[in-house]
């Protein structure tokens, strides 16, 4: 029994659909048809068994309609009307009370066995039993005739029953045969066309291993079920695999890229330390300072790549008080650059942020350090917050050095360069932005920059309401 499940669990879903079906149809097949073929026979050995007793009944009325002077002689030699009367595989007897036959009617078969108790002589008795091997009713009842008085004898053979029961066993058969064959054919048919989605799932699966995500072939199956709701959900992974796959291989194209030049310098400097470093302390210092602030800048680059790296799902409960985020970060750049101006305004009823308070905080500090870091002048931020009815709107301008028009629509790129020479000279990752870019989207808020060279530049935030 194991040995067989076992099998069955090893065959092809195709295989197990089919064989499923099949098994079905048959057993529901076999049940109705048993039942069926019950209720038949049933009914048909009943009808057999009116058929024996209407004919007994035509007799015996033939008999009390004659005159009652009518005797066995005349009858004997006038035999055509009572078998007219008779079906013609029927046979009719008539006994004396001591067994001997007066009168045979259609001798088709020999005379069947009396009844064992002499009370059922005085009553019309009704059997099911075999004569020459043939199984019939075999039916005894009391006439008159005239004078006489003895017991008819009819023998109603069931061949014709049999034949019929042989007949519709052979039909239920043949069609249950045919019935089993189409709807397995059709099982496999439609075997075949459902998990054909799932075949090419499966095949979309062994590319996207063997040649990557770029493999992934198009599904044509649009049906809203079970099958459709799970290539949706595929197609849904697979977009999500993608995505965190090109963030993994970006973040280590990127980190091998930019850390280069950092581990270089560092490389370098104590090169320098290990050859003059120990006999000159002012080189000594100067290399250990460079050094010291090349690992601040690569751990700083590193883990903004990682913030680029991941994917956080968003927190539909955040909010933020951006009035409250902006006065902590003004306070923490502040104790960077004391020299720094800050002004704000605020227009409009508080209200809160669809946001949470880190990411919030990221953005300004972000675009915050950009407008003070890239400034030749003594920096000066102009903050305004707008809350409206269906956005909070913060503005952040600086009087920095601004940004030339073929620039703009490149700045959230990663790494991107606005002038090389200033920006190694002033340090920064080119990350900033790209980070900011990321969590607006990630958090549904636009950004909108204005900039002109030496003129300073505008960021115009767009918060959605909680």
């Amino acid at each position: 029994m194991k040995k067989l499940q076992q099998m069955i669990l090893n065959l092809s879903l195709k295989a197990k659909w089919t064989l499923t079906v099949g098994a079905t149809i048959f057993i529901s097949y076999a049940i109705i048809s048993i039942v069926l073929f019950i209720a038949l026979q049933t009914w048909l050995l009943h009808n057999e068994e009116k058929n024996a007793m209407r004919t007994v009944d035509d007799i015996t009325g033939f008999f009390e309609s004659q005159d009652s002077t009518v005797t066995i002689q005349q009858l004997q030699n006038n035999t055509a009307l009572m078998k007219a009367i008779l079906n013609q595989e029927q046979t009719v007897r008539i006994f004396n009370f001591d067994g001997v036959e007066v009168i045979r009617i259609n001798d088709v078969m020999r005379a069947a066995p009396f009844p064992q108790k002499t009370e059922d002589y005085f009553t019309t008795t009704i059997k099911q039993q075999k004569v020459e091997t043939t199984d019939a009713f075999v039916v005894h009842k009391i006439v008159k005739i005239g004078p006489f008085q003895g017991i008819m004898q009819l023998i109603h053979p069931l061949t014709a029953f049999h034949a019929m029961l042989k007949y519709i066993l052979t039909t239920i058969i043949i069609v249950g045969l045919g019935a089993l064959l189409f709807s397995v054919s059709i099982s496999y048919y439609l075997a075949n066309y459902l998990i054909k989605p799932l075949v090419q799932l499966r095949d979309a699966m062994i590319d996207v291993r063997k040649r990557g995500f770029s493999a992934q072939p198009p599904f044509n199956y649009q049906a809203d079920d079970e099958i459709g709701d799970l290539l949706t959900m595929y197609r849904s992974m697979m977009n999500e695999l993608e995505i965190s796959f090109t963030k993994q291989q970006q973040f280590v194209a990127d980190a091998s890229h930019e850390l280069r030049t950092p581990i270089q310098v560092i490389e370098g400097h104590l090169s320098l330390i290990k050859r003059w470093g120990k006999d000159d302390p002012e080189v000594f210092s100067e290399a250990l300072d460079t050094s010291l602030k090349e690992i601040v800048r690569m751990k700083k680059m590193i883990e903004e790549l990682l913030q680029l790296a991941r994917r956080e799902e968003v927190d539909g409960n955040a909010m933020a008080d951006l009035e409250l985020v902006l006065k902590n970060v003004k306070q923490e750049l502040f104790q960077l650059h004391p020299n720094v101006q800050f002004e704000c305004d605020v227009i409009g009823q508080k209200s809160l942020a669809s946001i949470t308070e880190q990411a919030a905080a990221q953005i300004f500090r972000n675009i915050l350090s950009n407008g003070i870091r890239y400034n030749d002048k003594e920096p000066k931020i102009q903050l305004s917050i707008h809350y409206t009815e269906l956005a909070i709107i913060v503005t952040i301008r600086d009087n920095g050095m601004g940004i030339s028009e073929k620039h703009l629509p490149y700045i959230f790129d990663r790494f991107y360069r606005v002038d090389e020479a200033r920006t190694n000279h002033i340090g920064g990752t080119g990350l900033g932005l790209s980070i900011s870019k990321m969590l607006a989207e990630k958090y549904q808020m636009e950004i909108e920059v204005k900039s002109s060279v030496n003129d300073g530049t505008s960021f115009i935030l767009n918060f959605p309401l909680k």
